[in-house]
């Protein structure tokens, strides 16, 4: 049976962010913006393991609900970003940006 999925090329990239509120209807991507430049973004991350990390050190002060790490599919995250004007930053575990996804 695993013999039928050896060469299957999966051509996507999924994303950890964290949602506010999760499972209800005001589930959304938790964003932020810079207070210099204004500029709306996302937080990213490759793996659960950093994205739980990062969000540690978030001041909690700021977040009111319920927040959990989940996957997306880039496609689906890039949309979101762009239909609400925030960029998307690839962070590791501290907070330092790696990558800008779009």
């Amino acid at each position: 049976m695993e013999e039928q999925f050896e060469h299957i090329e999966i051509d996507e990239n999924w994303y950890y962010i964290i949602i506010q509120d999760p499972g209800t209807s005001t589930e959304q991507y938790v964003g932020f913006s810079d207070g210099k430049t204004k500029e709306k973004f996302i937080p990213a991350f490759k793996t659960k393991e950093q994205a739980n990390a990062c969000f540690a050190l978030m001041p909690k002060d700021l977040f009111n609900g319920k927040y959990a790490v989940q996957a997306v599919i880039d496609d689906d995250l890039l949309g979101v970003a762009n239909e609400n004007g925030h960029k998307i930053y690839l962070l590791d575990e501290k907070g330092t940006i790696l990558d800008y996804l779009n």
